[in-house]
């Protein structure tokens, strides 16, 4: 049954990212790709990562995908342009695709991943953890590359939303230095006029 399962969701996996990268609609492509993570879920299930599997449905799923649904739909995204070079690239797309694919079959092959080169994993115990597995890992065996990866993520963070900076020319803003540092002498005048009385 796990290996009827594994055929399952592997061919609805590759289904589904052969059809992100051939729909001529976006919003078609985002939903493919939706359905890749959901099987690709499914195959971390079949692994007994269950909060590796959890984690791709809710935050891929349930919060980045929407996110790409919105933007693509805000952006109205004319196709025509896409289109044009099609054709000409295809023989370039198809070479780099077959480099790609060479390259896999190398690397995870089942002269390199094949059952009698790599055990199956020992299944677990009833009160195994999954989460608590991955956090004893991560967090004592890995911590320095999880601590570097955090710190490059959060560089790029920064890089990216000093590259979308612009500042427009024309427009107002305020500057709350300048307002911070405001004093009452500055801005508030007391004139001393005489009373007048009505004739």
């Amino acid at each position: 049954m796990t290996k009827l399962l594994f055929y399952v969701f592997a061919l609805i996996l590759i289904a589904a990212g052969l059809r992100v990268i051939t729909a001529r609609n976006p919003v078609h492509a985002a939903l493919s790709l939706v359905l890749a993570f959901v099987a690709c879920s499914g195959l971390w299930l079949l692994l007994e990562a269950e909060f590796l599997a959890v984690v791709l449905v809710l935050v891929y799923v349930g919060a980045v995908m929407v996110l790409f649904l919105f933007v693509i739909m805000m952006l109205d995204i004319n196709l025509a342009p896409l289109r044009e070079g099609f054709i000409r690239y295809l023989p370039v797309g198809f070479l780099v695709a077959l480099l790609i694919v060479v390259q896999i079959a190398m690397v995870v092959g089942p002269s390199t991943f094949g059952l009698d080169i790599v055990a199956k994993p020992a299944a677990g115990a009833a009160d195994y953890s999954n989460t608590e597995a991955l956090g004893v890992l991560l967090y004592t065996t890995y911590v320095y590359p999880f601590e570097v990866a955090g710190a490059i993520l959060l560089v790029a963070i920064v890089a990216a939303i000093a590259l979308t900076l612009r500042r427009r020319t024309g427009t107002r803003s305020q500057q709350p230095h300048e307002q911070v540092r405001v004093r009452r002498e500055d801005r508030v005048r007391l004139v001393k006029m005489p009373a007048e009385t009505d004739p």
